[in-house]
């Protein structure tokens, strides 16, 4: 915990009065850490201000610390260990949408002490690159992923089939081996992975021949996912319990977050429920006019070059692109025109361009 002389009120923290309901304490810890999250601040200063913020939500968040906190202020909730403090804030939950605290790491990252292990398996997060005709239609995606499964072996123990892990006699189980002293009236506890059984709590005497005593396998996977139609960039599809595994047997496995990207197309680019194309037009089209066939996403087009049309023109086909996702009505189609000039002319039609050179010099002197 911080030291006495750097606290602030944890009201004050966090900028909400003594009297906020659990909801407000739990939103004003949501903005404010989002703020100052490391992986998101690089400011100096941003990672000591964001533990202060947890360290006045972890109080402020239980029911039993803020009531001794109220009457008695810091001395009441002093003398916790960090994982007394922050182990039973779920920190996934809270950052999870933002790809914030996954996989488990995130609080030995920022609070340097092994988390109880969790019953639920840490969500994975991989990129889905569709079509641009799957994104204007909505419909099914095909993925292929790999991740982390309970062995099926050993049922996710370690043990081999028939056999189970015994408690470690170092720790009683715990995985953690703990030292306390009193430190100017505070008292102090130090705790460290159990070196008898690496922090698991449990010694297999005789692993399970699948997974060597991991209680994971790797393994490739295929499903299909529902993709809306005109989904975003971005788009954040939650597939329950497809993700890792539990640390402990027979816990529940995470979830599998799948990222819409749109693919790469080589007729479009994509703006939001906008399409650009860059259309290619000759010489004579472009001063004489012209329809040019342009493809859509449902059928191609003829399209009416006015005559005069200069390089980089820009023609709009009104609701030739996406859906807009969550609301009505269609984005619109953008071509870009470009013109395209001949690199080698035969004879003939060298003496046709020189004899356009030579009449459109006329006319420039004739108007001047």
């Amino acid at each position: 915990m911080r030291s006495e002389t750097a606290k602030r009120d944890y009201y004050d923290v966090l900028g909400v009065p003594r009297g906020a309901d659990e909801k407000a304490i739990k939103d004003a810890f949501r903005t404010l850490a989002l703020k100052y999250h490391p992986d998101r601040n690089k400011e100096p200063g941003a990672e000591e201000r964001f533990k202060e913020i947890a360290e006045a939500y972890a109080v402020l968040s239980d029911p039993k610390k803020r009531a001794d906190y109220d009457a008695g202020g810091f001395e009441r909730v002093g003398g916790f260990s960090p994982e007394d403090l922050f182990g039973g804030i779920d920190f996934d939950s809270i950052f999870g949408d933002f790809g914030l605290g996954r996989g488990g790491s995130f609080f030995d990252r920022f609070f340097g002490r092994r988390r109880a292990r969790t019953s639920r398996g840490p969500d994975i997060e991989i990129v889905a690159d569709v079509a641009l005709e799957r994104i204007a239609t909505g419909g099914e995606h095909p993925l292929k992923f790999s991740r982390l499964m309970t062995c099926p072996a050993c049922g996710g123990s370690g043990a081999k089939a028939g056999t189970q892990p015994r408690v470690c006699p170092g720790c009683k189980g715990t995985g953690q081996k703990t030292t306390s002293r009193r430190d100017a009236g505070l008292f102090i506890q130090h705790s460290t992975p159990c070196p008898d059984c690496s922090g698991r709590g449990a010694i297999i005497d005789d692993p399970c021949p699948v997974c060597a005593r991991q209680g994971q396998v790797q393994r490739e996977e295929s499903l299909i996912v529902d993709v809306p139609a005109g989904a975003e960039d971005g788009l954040l599809l939650r597939i329950r319990g497809k993700g890792g595994p539990s640390e402990l047997p027979g816990g529940v496995p995470g979830d599998l977050l799948v990222v819409v990207r749109t693919a790469p197309d080589v007729r479009f680019e994509r703006d939001g429920a906008d399409l650009w194309r860059n259309q290619e037009i000759d010489v004579a089209d472009a001063v004489l006019g012209a329809e040019v066939q342009v493809p859509t996403l449902h059928a191609p087009v003829t399209v009416k070059v006015p005559p005069g049309t200069q390089s980089g023109a820009q023609l709009r086909l009104r609701a030739k692109g996406l859906p807009r996702f969550g609301a009505r009505g269609h984005g619109d189609l953008y071509v870009r025109i470009s013109i395209r000039v001949p690199e080698k002319l035969s004879k003939a039609e060298g003496e046709l361009w020189e004899r356009i050179r030579a009449l459109h010099s006329s006319r420039q002197s004739s108007d001047h």
